[in-house]
């Protein structure tokens, strides 16, 4: 038997250098179909072209937390977020603001289910630790997933931090972060292999890949375009640390 795969990205955030460089190495591992877990503009330069790219190559996008957020009404943003609002066209706002919260698919007799963040909304998040409570609940029906049969394989993306657990038959997994990984300082991206539509039990497997890539040229595109908050995003690629920790460990920019 031949398996599907599918290559599973999230959290581009508008980092076209290793987004070119993951697509590379799925193109290299000769994998079909690409499914985006959103937050594909913010953050990064080139949101834009990241946009463009995400409509050329992923088979669905489900939305984030940025893609809602650069999708509205940018009055009520931040002078950074709307930088980065308007890096974007309008049809790119729109085609964000319109990307469907969830997307559920079948493989090899596991109902997998795809989402930004959580079972709630696109907002709602969870981090790898976690209680039993949010573990269930990532597995729930809710308003925002539908009533549909419940999943027993989830993933999401949001935290930028790669990982599965399972318990009691359920699989939850996170696909880290194409452009903006904060567990390491390479690209990440999942790899789920299975027949994919089928209802009848099967082979199944999951894995991570991880992909070096140019951090130093992205730096030199965001300082280039005159970017907001170009330091704390250098800082992050090159240590994969989140901003928000940067003072209180003495992060500072070296060059």
């Amino acid at each position: 038997m031949t398996l599907d795969r599918i290559a599973v990205v999230s959290d581009v955030h508008g980092n076209l250098t290793a987004y070119r460089a993951v697509l590379a190495e799925i193109d290299r591992r000769g994998i079909p179909i690409v499914l985006n877990l959103g937050d594909v503009a913010g953050k990064g330069p080139r949101g834009a072209e990241a946009v463009a790219l995400t409509r050329e190559r992923c088979a669905v996008t489900v939305r984030g937390n940025w893609d809602a957020f650069l999708g509205e009404d940018g009055h009520q943003l931040s002078a950074g977020m709307r930088w980065w609002r308007d890096e974007l066209s309008t049809a790119d706002r729109a085609w964000l603001a319109d990307l469907p919260g969830t997307h559920d698919l079948l493989l090899s007799g596991r109902r997998v289910r795809l989402f930004h963040a959580s079972s709630t909304d696109e907002f709602t998040r969870v981090h790898f630790h976690h209680s039993a409570e949010q573990f269930a609940q990532m597995f729930a029906a809710t308003p925002f997933t539908g009533d549909g049969p419940a999943p027993t394989v989830v993933g999401y993306g949001d935290i930028h931090d790669t990982y599965v657990e399972v318990d009691a038959g359920r699989t939850l997994f996170n696909a880290g972060s194409v452009g903006n990984p904060l567990d390491e300082p390479t690209a990440a991206f999942a790899v789920l292999e299975g027949e994919l539509g089928s209802d009848a039990p099967g082979p199944f497997s999951l894995s991570f890949v991880r992909v070096p890539y140019d951090v130093e040229a992205e730096i030199a595109v965001a300082r280039d375009l005159g970017m907001p908050e170009a330091d704390s995003y250098a800082i992050e690629l090159r240590t994969a640390v989140y901003r928000g920790r940067h003072a209180e460990l003495g992060l500072r920019l070296e060059g």
